[in-house]
C-alpha cells in the first residue's frame, strides 16, 4: 500500500524548525502588544461570497486560487486566501468597529492554489495587522515605524527598504484605468499573456508587471499622480513628512499597486533584494471602503501583512537566526537502574521549579549508561545529570559537563539547583 503524503505545496513544520518560527513569532507578539494591538484569531474557513465581495471577482486569487468546495447543506465556503476580509467580517459581526477605534493583530494559515515555489506556498502563514476607525496619515505612519522596528528586532534593518505609493481614491483609479487601457491597447501584441489578461479585468496589475518588455511599453504610459484627487495628495504628502520625522527611509514608487481590489490611497510594501523573485517580505496599504463594501457603516482602515515563510527563509538565507534559536536541551537527567527511575523524575521537577526556563529532558526508556549519553550528547544538553543506585544511596549526583572538558563533579542533590542556575542564567 502506497504511503500517503502532504499535499503538494503543503508542507510540515518539523521540530528542527518550529524554533526560528517560535522566536520570529514571539519578535512581533513583542513589538505589536508594544504598540497596543490586540490579537483577534479568526476561522480559516469563510464564506465564498466574502471574498469575492472583498477581493473582486475578476482577480487572479478568486479565479484561480481559491480552495472553494460546497459542504453538505450546500453552501459555498472559502478557505481563506488572506486575512483582512476575515478580520473585517469578525470586527463588524461583533460590534468592533461603529464609533471606536481598534488595532487587531492575527495569525496563521492561508490558502491558495498555485504553482508551489521556493518561498510560496499553497498552504502559506501570514501575520497581519489591521486598525480601524483612523482616517489620517498617522495611522499609516505608525504602521511603517513599528515594521521598521521589527526589522531591527529581527536583525533586518539592512537588508529590507520600503516602498511607498499612493492610488488615490475609486473615483481617481476609475479615470486613470480608462486612460491607461487606452494607452495600453495600442500596444496589446506587444504585452505578455497576463498583462493581455489584465488588461480586460485588472489593468493596474499591469504597472508592477516583472516583464522588462511590459515595464518598457509603461515609460510613456500616463501617470497615477497625475489623476489623484487633492485629499489623496495631501494624505500622502503628509506620510511622506512623518515618516521624514521619524527617520524611515523609502522610495516613492509611482507603479506600486496591489493586487486586491479593496486598497485606496496608501500602499507599500518592504522588499529585500536577497531572496530573487519572491523579494516581497510584507505590504499592505489603505482600504477605507471595505467595511462598508461588506454590510458595515463606512469606517477608515488600513493594514498589511507580512508572510512567515518567506521572512523566515531570509533569516536563514542571510544567517540571522541567533544561536541559541533550537530544540537543545539543557539538562539531560539519566536514570540508571530501576530505583533510578522515579528518582530522577522527582528530581526533574525540583530542577524544573527551580529553574522555570531551563530545558529539562528526563531519561526514559532504560539502557545502558553508555546508550543513555549518548541520548544525553545528542539531546544537545549542556550537562548530563547522572543518577543511579550509588547516587540515591547517598543523595547524591554525577554533574557530567557535555559541551567542555571540564571534569565531572559530584554534588548533593540539594545542591544541583544552585550550582546550575549561575550557570545556566535560568
Amino acid at each position: 500500500m502506497a504511503k500517503i503524503q502532504a499535499i503538494r505545496g503543503m508542507n510540515d513544520i518539523l521540530p528542527e524548525q518550529t524554533p526560528i518560527w517560535q522566536f520570529v513569532e514571539a519578535k512581533v507578539r513583542k513589538v505589536l502588544s508594544g504598540y497596543g494591538y490586540r490579537e483577534i484569531r479568526m476561522p480559516i474557513v469563510e464564506q465564498t461570497d466574502l471574498f469575492k465581495r472583498s477581493i473582486g471577482e475578476v482577480t487572479d486569487i478568486v479565479e484561480k486560487e481559491m480552495y472553494t468546495f460546497e459542504d453538505r447543506n450546500g453552501d459555498s465556503l472559502t478557505l481563506r486566501p488572506e486575512g483582512t476580509a476575515g478580520c473585517v467580517r469578525a470586527a463588524e459581526e461583533h460590534g468592533l468597529l461603529f464609533n471606536q477605534t481598534q488595532r487587531l493583530w492575527y495569525t496563521g494559515p492561508m490558502f491558495r492554489h498555485e504553482r508551489p515555489q521556493k518561498g510560496r506556498y499553497r498552504q502559506f502563514h501570514q501575520i497581519g495587522v489591521e486598525c480601524f476607525g483612523m482616517s489620517g496619515p498617522d495611522i499609516d505612519a505608525e504602521l511603517l515605524i513599528l515594521t521598521a522596528r521589527l526589522w531591527q528586532e529581527l536583525g533586518l534593518a539592512d537588508h529590507t527598504r520600503l516602498e511607498i505609493n499612493s492610488i488615490g481614491t475609486s473615483a481617481a483609479r476609475r479615470a486613470y484605468r480608462e486612460a491607461l487601457v487606452e494607452y495600453l491597447s495600442g500596444f496589446r501584441d506587444r504585452l505578455d499573456a497576463d498583462s493581455q489578461r489584465r488588461l480586460e479585468s485588472n489593468p493596474l496589475r499591469i504597472l508592477d508587471s516583472k516583464n522588462p518588455d511590459t515595464q518598457a511599453l509603461l515609460t510613456d504610459a500616463p501617470k497615477l499622480d497625475d489623476y489623484l484627487d487633492d485629499e489623496s495628495l495631501a494624505h500622502f504628502r503628509r506620510l511622506r513628512e512623518l515618516l521624514d520625522a521619524a527617520g524611515i527611509r523609502y522610495t516613492v514608487n509611482p507603479r506600486l499597486v496591489r493586487g486586491l481590489d479593496y486598497y485606496g490611497k496608501t500602499v507599500f510594501e518592504w522588499i529585500t533584494d536577497s531572496l530573487g523573485a519572491q523579494g516581497t517580505v510584507c505590504a499592505g496599504g489603505r482600504y477605507d471602503g471595505l467595511v462598508e463594501q461588506l454590510g458595515g457603516k463606512p469606517t477608515d482602515a488600513v493594514g498589511f501583512a507580512m508572510g512567515l515563510e518567506r521572512l523566515i527563509l531570509l533569516l536563514e538565507t542571510l544567517d540571522l537566526v541567533p544561536p541559541g534559536v533550537n530544540n537543545d536541551a539543557d539538562v539531560y537527567v539519566t536514570a540508571l537502574g530501576d530505583r533510578a527511575v522515579p528518582a530522577a523524575l522527582a528530581l526533574a521537577e525540583t530542577l524544573r521549579t527551580a529553574m522555570p526556563a531551563a530545558k529539562i529532558v528526563t531519561h526514559c526508556g532504560g539502557g545502558s549508561f553508555k546508550s543513555q549519553m549518548k541520548k544525553a550528547d545528542r539531546s544537545g544538553a549542556r550537562y548530563a545529570v547522572i543518577l543511579g543506585d550509588n547516587e540515591i544511596d547517598t543523595a547524591t549526583v554525577g554533574l557530567k559537563p557535555l559541551r567542555s572538558d571540564e571534569p565531572q563533579q559530584s554534588l548533593a542533590q540539594a545542591e544541583l539547583a544552585t550550582t546550575l542556575i549561575p550557570i545556566l542564567g535560568a
